[in-house]
């Protein structure tokens, strides 16, 4: 036995080159082949099952009328006095035992407020209380068309859940369907169909995207990926740039960022065209796969966060997945700017000078303010290339912006009053908050360099987020309506929301959806 061992080995040393290893990037051995576990498919239907775990959606104290059988009414009614429940947003209670039903769930609506957006909440909060239950799911409320659709939504994002790497104790949560419950079904199934399923369905691509290990998700795969999610999807033109056609082109700024990494950069670009031949939207993001600070290296606690370092271009191809599939009647462009930031022996460093594709040259004073500087040829690409009518960047961009904002909003600038208007808008209508900040003029003679035409941070502090702003609208026509979205305190979740399991938030593939329908 051990001399047949010995043989096999000595057979792989022969037919394996020795430099095999050297050329070799990351291990060869995939972690995982594992899909997540399958979630609930949702349903809808006009009339309750009477058994199974109940989600009855309530705008106060009272039970809507006709829900459930008399008996079950009353024992609820003394529940909902005893526990002092006021059906407020937010509350619930969950109660055992009652009629035929292996559960029941009361979940707050509140009066007031947005309710479509509060029972799409109220859902996904649901969806997360029940994960474990072994039961078919119903949600009950009396909700019409658009009501049952947004509580499907809200459904489908609140059960996310990234579990394919789990190998030991692996439980595969049940997978009875949920069912949503209205008097127009039929109409509330194809919107769902129709439209709200491909938005679940690009903030979960976001989320995977965000949520990957560095060594499964980089620029070369971040593309194959959202290659794989588009498909065959009509309307839909995908470009993608490799470094030697971004040396060509003159993109030194974004191909420095990657250049000490063995892994190469990649300016992704994703074009839907579904409303003739008008200018469209583009949104262009920080794609940055992993961020270690290159040269400039970063503290190491938390550092494997910078997996999601990316996520502002996770969020617009999810956006980008949305639009696409639901056939919106928008023209919008996509765009990732990929790279790895290493510390390798190819690294730029602090004083070096980079050249963008329009010739601007930048001194970079700290590797680690990377993501501005694969924007800034990004954005110059896209204007030159695809003339938008108007221009979005979404990054992690600053830390300053968490200091600022930490996760209630993210941070919106625009030198353009009727687009951020309509960013802020498009913020409420989904419930992804963002707050305007300053772009003072001073800000760019901050940034002046002594040897180049911008450095790309201010050394001694400073308002970050802002300064972070200013450098990348320098790279973008003045001409050209813009503005920039930075999420670096709300792409990350580091406890549960109603619609977000703890991780990777999405945050953003809502808003840009929103913001693509109602731009004109």
């Amino acid at each position: 036995m051990h001399r047949s061992f010995l043989t096999l080995a000595l057979a792989s040393a022969t037919i394996t080159p020795a430099f095999a290893q050297a050329d070799m990037i990351g291990s060869g051995i995939s972690p995982s082949a594992a899909a997540h576990s399958q979630t609930r498919p949702i349903n809808f239907a006009t009339t309750a099952p009477t058994s199974g775990a109940l989600v009855i959606l309530m705008r106060n104290a009272t039970l809507p009328a006709n829900m459930v059988d008399a008996a079950t009414t009353q024992a609820l009614n003394a529940a909902i006095a005893s526990a002092k429940f006021e059906g407020k947003e937010g509350s619930s209670l969950s109660l055992r035992g009652i009629g035929g039903y292996a559960r029941i769930v009361l979940s707050g609506v509140g009066a007031e407020g947005d309710r479509i957006t509060h029972i799409r909440n109220a859902s996904g909060k649901a969806a997360q209380d029940l994960r474990d239950e072994a039961q078919q799911v119903t949600i009950i409320g009396g909700l019409n068309q658009d009501e049952a659709a947004a509580a499907a939504l809200g459904y489908a994002m609140g059960q996310y859940r990234f579990d394919r790497y789990k190998t030991v104790d692996r439980k595969a949560p049940p997978t009875n369907p949920v069912t949503i419950i209205s008097s127009d079904a039929g109409s509330a199934e194809a919107l769902w169909q129709s439209r709200h399923a491909a938005l679940a369905e690009g903030v979960a691509l976001s989320r995977d995207l965000a949520t990957e290990p560095a060594n499964v998700i980089y620029p070369e795969t971040f593309v194959d990926r959202v290659r794989a999610a588009f498909g065959n999807t009509a309307n839909v033109k995908i470009e993608v740039l490799d470094e030697p056609m971004m040396r060509k082109l003159g993109m030194g700024s974004l191909v420095g960022v990657g250049q000490g990494s063995r892994r190469p950069s990649r300016l992704m670009i994703v074009e839907y065209r579904g409303a003739g031949d008008g200018a469209p939207l583009a949104m262009v993001g920080k794609g940055i796969t992993f961020d270690t600070g290159g040269i400039s290296l970063k503290p190491g606690a938390g550092m494997w966060e910078m997996k999601a370092d990316m996520s502002g271009a996770a969020n617009i191809m999810g956006a980008l997945l949305s639009l696409a599939k639901s056939k919106a009647p928008v023209n919008v462009i996509g765009v990732a700017a990929l790279s790895e930031n290493m510390p390798g022996s190819n690294a730029q460093r602090p004083g070096d000078v980079v050249r963008t594709m329009s010739g601007k040259t930048i001194e970079i004073l700290n590797t680690d303010a990377e993501g501005r500087l694969v924007l800034a040829d990004a954005n110059e690409y896209i204007v030159a290339n695809k003339k938008p009518g108007a221009l979005v960047n979404m990054a992690t961009l600053t830390g300053s912006i968490v200091g600022a904002l930490n996760d209630e909003y993210a941070g919106l600038f625009s030198r353009d009053d009727r687009l951020a208007a309509a960013i802020a808008a498009a913020g409420t209508a989904t419930g992804e908050e963002v707050w305007r900040m300053p772009l003072h003029k001073n800000y760019l003679d901050d940034m002046k360099s002594d040897i180049a035409d911008i450095k790309n941070i201010v050394e001694g502090g400073g308002p970050g987020a802002g300064l972070g702003a200013t450098f990348v609208g320098f790279f973008v026509d003045k001409n050209v309506p813009w503005a920039h979205l930075d999420i670096a305190g709300v792409n990350w979740a580091d406890s549960s929301g109603p619609v977000t399991p703890k991780g990777a938030s999405g945050w953003g593939v809502q808003l840009l959806d929103a913001l693509a329908r109602n731009w004109r």
